[in-house]
């Protein structure tokens, strides 16, 4: 059960040893400049992503979780490359697309597509839905014939549990879950391999959200995609990711399967967020509630060392100074704290 809705228990889809990765993020850095004055001079920066290493293996999905405000939307989209990296690498399917420049970024474009968090604004109200789907095929120069086009609209649209013969309507003519649904066709549409999906179920009714779960689940076995799931819920996360990567603070907390992350999280933040998850199951249910103190810090001036040292109830003087790294405590599963050195 996710929100008391029932989701189809998605089966975990078969990574093989050594599969290659899709997509690889290395120490990657996003800092916005903080600007003030008259003359708007940069007075600091907010490190919303501040080194992280993310590795999405094709044909998987990985889910990323973590508080609002940790920088897992920001991670997506400079993945993306919506946003410009500060530092790091970014590797998409063996090239690295960290540097290049917006005209080298064409064909990225069609290979990775983006399902954003909200599917009223992430529409243009003046378009009716053929049209919006209609646009990236004319960039991409696909299906140049207006009737080949119409065909693959209309074949998109049904796949997604839309009516084709809606192609004329506008955004507004439609429910919050019949919009995400226009979103994801017009991801689908250019047949990526590869999806970010942002918060693509939070901004839904709670009777809408297993509906899309289960179809961008479908979606993932017929077109053989591999999705980044990016989620604070993590009842969603759990039923839909086959790993698992914890953001805080824009870092990597912990990294591993979704069964060994539920069933026995190591990093103190993790046990702390899954602590606060409702457990339908008895035996779940006698887990001991671990209650953060202190506020979340602002990215804009971090705690030193390890960012989680001033809520964490395990803390030690080695927290406060040095930053731990990502070290594989058990078998693949990865985690960033000085309790495990």
């Amino acid at each position: 059960m996710v929100n008391n809705i029932e989701v189809l228990e998605n089966e975990q889809h078969e990574i093989v040893p050594g599969q290659e990765n899709i997509l690889e993020m290395q120490e990657l850095k996003k800092h916005f400049p903080v600007k003030t004055g008259v003359l708007q001079r940069t007075t600091g920066h907010v490190k919303a992503v501040d080194g992280i290493d993310i590795a999405v293996k094709k044909g998987e999905s990985f889910g990323l979780v973590g508080e609002s405000g940790c920088g897992k939307s920001t991670a997506g989209r400079t993945a993306m490359r919506l946003y410009e990296p500060t530092e790091g690498q970014i590797t998409f399917d063996g090239e690295d697309i960290s540097r290049k420049k917006e005209k080298d970024l064409f064909n990225l474009r069609r290979e990775m597509q983006m399902i954003f968090q909200d599917p009223f604004s992430s529409l243009n109200p003046r378009k009716t839905v053929g049209s919006m789907l209609a646009e990236p095929l004319k960039v991409h120069g696909l299906y140049k014939n207006q009737n080949e086009r119409k065909e693959k609209i209309q074949e998109v649209m049904g796949r997604v549990g839309l009516n084709p013969s809606f192609t004329n309507r506008y955004p507004h003519e439609f429910s919050g879950g019949q919009r995400q649904r226009i979103g994801i066709a017009r991801a689908l549409v250019l047949e990526p391999k590869m999806i970010i999906a942002d918060e693509p179920v939070s901004a839904l009714d709670v009777s809408i959200q297993s509906q899309v779960l289960n179809l961008l689940d479908d979606l993932q076995d017929e077109f053989n995609l591999t999705y980044l799931f990016i989620a604070h819920d993590l009842s969603v996360v759990k039923h839909f990711s086959d790993r698992i990567g914890v953001m805080y603070l824009g870092h990597m907390a912990e990294i591993a399967d979704k069964t060994d992350l539920y069933d026995d999280p190591l990093h103190p933040y993790t046990q702390a967020l899954l602590s606060a998850v409702p457990r339908s199951h008895p035996r779940e249910r006698t887990r001991e509630r671990i209650t953060l103190t202190g506020e979340l810090p602002s990215p804009a001036n971090p705690p030193s060392g390890c960012v989680f040292h001033t809520r964490c109830p395990h803390v030690m003087d080695v927290c406060k100074e040095i930053v731990p790294q990502m070290r594989e405590v058990k078998p693949n599963q990865y985690v960033a704290c000085h309790l495990y050195e």
